[in-house]
């Protein structure tokens, strides 16, 4: 929302396109059951090589770490609107919005349980009690964290870059090692028994979220910057600020995140944790100056709608994905190539699209809002 109350369009819009654009990672995990090898190109053969192989390394090129990233800062501007509204109320901060993190914790740790390991809702609900403590110290002290925590993070990816770049120069290969294990169990498994593995391997399947904590803070303290510095304001000034963003964020993501096209997949982590975000940027910048250019198009309208019930969507598209590709649901896990994982992605897309535009002309809020606010509102009167 903006000063005087109203929800900025722009922001739903930005927040529908992550979250769609967010399956388009998810999806190569649980269309080859639980294999996070996908989602890298490390063990594979090179994208050259075939047809199918190129498609399945351009859609991550495209979407792997950058719409995560974009979700991430639109996190943090969410964040943000939180502060100043319990500043307008003169509510002591954080105050609830520990609890409303703590919901969020606990809708993460059910997503992970019973849907899938790969979970971004608790990281975010941590991060977000992180970061609320940073911002109540000011701009100073969200300048400062920015500082010690992007250099802490960016120092351990060039490490991890250079360790790559490394074992290249030696004939050596980096792995993930072998998941043949999980492929079996999301195969053959039953539901029950894919519950059981992941609350079993809880520490183990939850590395990534731990690790990514420093970078989602980065990230939440960039929105809270952003959304401070006038990016989203609807004046002439605003519009100068994206397409600032625009230009930096693509002219310098694009070159970065396309070494994911180096043979060896030396280069992946660094460009899913490091290089993803600025080209999060750009695409800020970009459908920031589609909409401005064609306010009234369909799409951002569809976008909107997804964008104001991005839990319950988020959610959604993972229940729908494992349902068609796991052993227990359709079974289409492994079984289809990399044409048909997109063409599915896209009609999930759409599936999202129209569910959300058909469910908000009924109800105000989405399924998922409607329970948080619910249990929100009961904190709040605690």
């Amino acid at each position: 929302m903006n000063e005087n109350g109203s929800r900025l369009r722009l922001l739903d819009i930005l927040r529908g396109f992550a979250i769609l654009g967010t399956l388009g990672t998810n999806i190569w995990i649980i269309a080859h059951m639980g294999d996070l090898n996908y989602v890298f190109t490390f063990n594979h053969m090179e994208w050259w090589a075939s047809f199918q192989e190129f498609v399945r390394v351009f859609v991550l090129f495209l979407v792997n770490g950058k719409l995560l990233g974009l979700l991430t800062i639109m996190f943090g501007i969410g964040l943000e609107m939180k502060y100043r509204q319990a500043l307008r109320r003169g509510s002591a901060w954080p105050g609830v919005y520990i609890w409303t993190s703590i919901i969020l914790i606990t809708e993460g740790l059910i997503h992970f349980t019973l849907v899938m390991e790969y979970d971004i809702l608790m990281s975010y609900g941590i991060t977000a009690i992180m970061t609320a403590f940073i911002i109540k110290g000011g701009d100073r002290a969200i300048r400062r964290a920015m500082m010690i925590i992007g250099g802490v993070h960016g120092a351990i990816m060039l490490l991890i870059l250079c360790f790559g770049i490394y074992l290249g120069a030696i004939g050596a290969n980096m792995s993930l090692g072998d998941m043949k294990e999980t492929v079996l169990l999301y195969k053959d498994g039953s539901w029950l028994q894919q519950v059981v593995f992941r609350l079993t391997s809880f520490l183990t399947l939850r590395l990534e979220a731990f690790f990514v904590i420093p970078m989602n803070i980065f990230l939440f303290l960039l929105g809270i910057r952003m959304m401070r510095s006038g990016f989203f304001a609807l004046d002439e000034n605003g519009k100068k600020k994206r397409s600032k963003l625009l230009h930096i964020g693509l002219g310098l993501g694009i070159p970065l995140n396309l070494l994911i096209f180096v043979p060896g997949g030396y280069f992946d982590l660094p460009v899913r944790y490091l290089f993803a975000p600025i080209l999060s940027l750009g695409y800020i910048g970009l459908i920031a100056k589609l909409v401005e250019a064609n306010e009234k198009l369909w799409l951002w309208n569809k976008l909107e709608q997804v964008g104001k019930m991005s839990l319950s969507c988020y959610v959604m598209q993972n229940v729908i994905s494992t349902v068609i590709f796991y052993g227990w649901g359709f079974g289409l896990g492994g079984k289809v190539n990399s044409v048909t994982i997109v063409w599915i992605w896209m009609l999930i897309c759409c599936f999202q699209i129209i569910f959300a535009s058909i469910w908000l002309k009924r109800f105000k809020y989405g399924p998922m809002e409607s329970a948080r606010r619910f249990t929100s509102g009961l904190l709040g009167k605690a």
